[in-house]
């Protein structure tokens, strides 16, 4: 046998054959109404025989004829699913197309479902013109077609994408085999990888990849047992697969353009990890019931929206042990549009669509719940509310909760308020102190009777210990790992999102300042340096710079170069509101300046001041705050200066560069920087202009969410102990402070029965004779909060005396007033001016993050309280060393010396190897010993390549100073 197409077409019908499908003759189809008319009489004669005459589905005629022209019109307007679940109505007869899958012991349903009759056919000629034209593969239910195949071979030279070339120039979507609805999706196919579209426009057509994915990227893994293709059809596509596809997933939903009122129908189809996940999620459920907690990472371009619509709608009849797993599903989200993503796909499906509920305000969900409603949404700033007002007993029910964007804040007190109000607890059945201590500890715990399926693209090291599976580590210990990932690196790699650190471009800051007084003061220095910084940094003259060059390169490498054929839109990410107002004008200005027509809208919350002026969003912008996102849409808007506002969980594929002036780390830094990465069929590549973060800040905070996300090991509950000891030593209350108080609170004393527990000890913080001891205190006294807000919901066990100092210190903690602290900066900014200020683009580049699993830390539980000692320094040595570094420097080649002193000499230093021995053994004072040694090798190598360079290093000593300490800095904690 030759390992041609052909081949590959006949293994692929023997092997579904094989699976329950039969091969049909190409012979049977009718072009002209997409039907394989014989297997679809020979259905309805075996289900529903006095329709055969009837329909004269066995004659040649007038009646046959204007049946098939109803079926096909039916097809036409609802889509072949549609038709599928719900039959056809003709003349006063109802055709049933499909009988679905039975529920266990239900003999007559799994009787019908045997006579559907799935049919995989070759070869078929689809064209009613071109009649010799042929598909490869036509799969069927019942005589109607489902799925379309063009298969391509990798050995005869020709791949998937040869195929889906096939289908955009060779099938005609005017063809009735090929037009929108008429099939649920077609398929590319070749020996290694598949992909799909639901819809056929020519050029335009959009395959996705319906890859299973390979080291957390895409692609399929080697498969011993055959092809590495052929789960999609010995699996995915095997009939009771098949079945389950057809009455959950497939469907055509209609989207409403809020702005135009126009609709437009879309078909979706799960994509290969969105069927995995749910339907291993379901599987759980049926095998372990209520009461397990799920994490799902999955990453920005995963069709999470939809991966949730599906599960929430098969959680209200998944079964466990015989019995309906769950009595409520409620989804928590913090996105209000996805309410009604969620009720349009959810609705869609069969006879659920009265089961969906949105509690929007109080009193809501605790009438959903008495109803016996299966679906209720909220969203998640709601939720404490609402659940405060849930009065009914559901300690007998189980839920299914479903959280959209999981994030720590689910662990502390909206996970307890919602284990309470979910589990019934009213406080005041109880009577004793003990009970009600006993109460709150459980109600903190997650709810026995709920399973969490938490979903999110960048989980924190709380999400996981709460959420995730526990793995065992070599060492004893416990780790935690997501239940299902779809990774950003198989999300960039199908194309689903933009690698945002493709072109990252840092800009760098230089100015010089001069001090404008006589005498010279004494000032902190580290306090003085950032708010020198925050001085240079946001003066106008310097945020005017900033503008322009971001308005220039907006304008000649965005609009210019036509990016997203020409609909390109940029975000400015500003530290504050003040700053973003500032940046709102100065880009203002900088467009009007270059006669652009483009303009830039403003984002921030609440009304400030600006120049004397109250202003708020909708007073610059021209239109309400409820309009942004759409506006930024439209033309002329282009620019998008925000506070805080749309820099996390705004999706807009137009977005293409975004121009930062803020400190960004961890988690932050990624959702900031990923509001670029949404696909557009014209987008190609994103941008981003950095002028308040490095490369290698950038890179770590990317680093454990580009694969699968594991966390190293489980909060040490331990520490809570150590905590105690900590707190109890500085003697500011006593066990019988803690016990009366609890007692005062629980039985709902006054206000004026509580308030005098806590002075007394207020006044015994305030006498400490060390500050130093304040700090530690109130610090030991958060972090026992903290640790314990989070362990009380995961620990299989709990603590009175634990719960008891919660209660005491969550109250105590707010009345310690902070200890004196004399800030010995004040004053600096009145004593100096800034002379210059420029802003230089650096090299742009290509962040490559590490190719494996990325790993958290545990929740710290350490009280991190103390005081850092001021560091006095006259006012002239910090403006000294603010200039030192270019300032005062005329060098003839700035952004060369700028090269050499950021990358090439911190390289070559650090590959010295008896630097490398030094840091090896974790000897700081030899490792700058031998970092001085090797700097000074390294400038007398490079003395052929800069002399200006080298010769400032031999005759300034203070510019020797800073290199020496900068290049240490540097190369010391990279290799320590």
């Amino acid at each position: 046998m030759h390992l041609n197409e052909e081949s590959l077409e006949r293994l692929i019908v023997d092997q579904m054959v094989a699976g329950g499908w039969a091969e049909g003759a190409p012979s049977d189809y009718m072009a002209s109404y997409a039907i394989d008319l014989g297997h679809f009489t020979a259905f309805a004669e075996q289900t529903q025989p006095d329709l055969t005459e009837a329909l004269s589905l066995d004659a040649e005629g007038p009646t046959r004829h204007k049946f098939l022209s109803r079926l096909q019109g039916e097809i036409t307007r609802r889509g072949v699913v549609h038709v599928l679940r719900n039959g056809v109505d003709h003349h006063g007869h109802h055709i049933d197309l499909y009988y679905p899958t039975p529920a266990p012991g239900n003999a007559k349903a799994a009787e019908m479902f045997e006579a559907n009759r799935f049919v995989i056919t070759r070869q078929v000629h689809h064209s009613v013109t071109n009649t010799g034209d042929a598909v490869d593969l036509v799969a069927f239910v019942n005589g109607l077609p489902v799925f379309t195949f063009e298969l391509k071979n990798n050995i005869t030279k020709q791949t998937v994408d040869d195929a889906v070339q096939q289908y955009q120039r060779d099938r005609d979507p005017r063809e009735p085999l090929f037009a929108f609805g008429r099939t649920i999706a077609h398929f590319a196919v070749d020996d290694q990888r598949a992909r799909f579209c639901t819809e056929l426009k020519g050029t335009s057509s959009w395959f996705l990849p319906f890859d299973q994915g390979f080291n957390d990227g895409a692609g399929n893994p080697p498969n011993s047992d055959g092809v590495m293709t052929d789960y999609l059809w010995r699996r995915v596509l095997s009939p009771h697969s098949l079945a389950g596809i057809i009455e959950n997933y497939a469907q055509i939903v209609v989207e409403k353009n809020q702005k135009t009122g126009k609709k437009k129908s879309k078909a979706i189809f799960p994509r290969y990890h969105q069927l995995d996940v749910v339907r291993r999620l379901l599987g759980d459920v049926e095998a372990n019931g209520a009461g397990r907690r799920y994490l799902i990472q999955h990453s920005a371009g995963s069709g999470k929206s939809n991966s949730i619509a599906w599960l929430t709608h098969q959680l209200t009849e998944t079964t466990h042990e015989g019995r309906v797993a769950f009595d409520s599903i409620i989804v928590v989200t913090d996105r209000i549009i996805l309410d009604d993503q969620l009720t349009q796909t959810i609705k869609a499906f069969l006879q659920v669509g009265s089961t969906v509920v949105h509690a929007d305000k109080s009193g809501d969900l605790r009438r959903a719940i008495t109803a016996g409603k299966k679906i209720i949404v909220t969203t998640v700033q709601k939720f404490p509310y609402i659940l405060d007002d849930i009065g009914a007993d559901h300690r007998d029910r189980t839920f299914a909760i479903v959280i959209d964007e999981a994030h720590s804040s689910q662990g502390s007190k909206t996970s307890a308020a919602v284990s309470r109000a979910l589990a019934g607890m009213d406080a005041e059945d109880e009577d004793t102190v003990e009970d009600r201590i006993n109460q709150i500890i459980e109600g903190k715990k997650l709810l026995p009777n709920a399973s969490y399926f938490a979903f999110t693209a960048t989980p924190k090291n709380k999400t996981l210990e709460m959420f995730g599976e526990p793995v065992p580590n070599p060492d004893g210990s416990t780790g935690f790992r997501p239940f299902h990932s779809y990774t950003m690196k198989q999300a960039i790699q199908e194309g689903f999102i933009v690698d945002v650190l493709a072109n990252y471009t840092p800009v760098g800051s230089y100015y010089k300042l001069m001090k404008t007084v006589e005498d010279d003061p004494e000032f902190d220095a580290k306090r003085a340096s950032k708010k020198l910084r925050a001085y240079v940094e946001g003066n106008e003259h310097a945020i005017a710079q900033k503008a322009d060059i971001m308005v220039d390169h907006f304008l000649a490498q965005v609009v210019a170069k036509r990016k997203i054929g020409g609909q390109a839109r940029a975000m400015v990410v500003t530290s504050s509101i003040a700053r973003c107002i500032q940046y709102f004008h100065a880009i203002r200005d900088a467009l009007a300046a270059r006669k652009s027509p483009y303009r830039a809208v403003v984002a921030f919350s609440g009304e400030h001041e600006y120049k004397g002026m109250k202003v708020t969003e909708a007073s610059l912008n021209g239109f309400p705050s409820n309009a942004i996102a759409e506006q930024v849409k439209t033309d002329p808007h282009r620019i998008l200066v925000v506070a805080n506002k749309f820099q996390t969980g705004y999706d807009e594929p137009l977005l293409h560069t975004m121009y930062v002036d803020k400190m960004l780390s961890g988690v932050m830094a990624v959702q900031t920087l990923s509001r670029l990465n949404r696909a557009h069929p014209a987008k190609h590549d994103t941008f981003v202009l950095d002028f308040a973060n490095d490369a290698d800040d950038v890179q770590g905070a990317f680093e454990p969410y580009y694969r699968t996300t594991l966390l190293a090991e489980e909060t040490d509950a331990n520490k809570l102990h150590d905590l105690i000891n900590d707190l109890d030593s500085f003697a500011v209350y006593t066990p019988e402070h803690i016990d009366e108080f609890v007692r005062r609170y629980l039985a709902g004393e006054p206000r004026d029965r509580l308030d005098p527990l806590l002075d007394v000890c207020v006044a015994e913080y305030i006498e400490m004779p060390d500050e130093d001891d304040q700090v530690r205190f109130k610090g030991s006294a958060k972090a026992f909060l903290r640790t314990y807000n989070f362990l009380s919901t995961v620990l299989p066990y709990g603590s009175a005396e634990w719960e008891k100092r919660s209660i005491f210190l969550d109250h105590l903690v707010p009345k310690l007033p902070a200890p004196k602290d004399e800030d010995l900066a004040a004053g600096i900014l009145e004593n100096i001016d800034l002379e210059s200020y420029r802003a230089e683009k650096l090299n742009a580049m290509k962040i490559v993050l590490d190719d494996e699993d990325g790993s958290l830390t545990p929740v710290p539980a350490s009280s991190g309280g103390h005081r850092l000692d001021p560091e006095l320094e006259r006012l002239s040595a910090i403006v000294r060393s603010f200039n030192d570094h270019f300032g005062n420097i005329e060098w003839n080649d700035a952004d060369r010396v700028e090269r050499f002193i950021t990358e090439e000499i911190p390289r070559l230093v650090s590959e010295d190897e008896a630097y490398r021995n030094a840091q090896a053994n974790d000897d700081p004072v030899n490792a700058r010993v031998e970092s001085d040694r090797a700097l000074s090798q390294v400038m007398l190598r490079l003395i052929a390549d800069d002399t200006q360079l080298f010769k400032e290093f031999q005759d300034n000593s203070s510019f020797k100073h800073w290199l020496a300490e900068a290049v240490f800095n540097a190369t010391y904690r990279k290799g320590a």
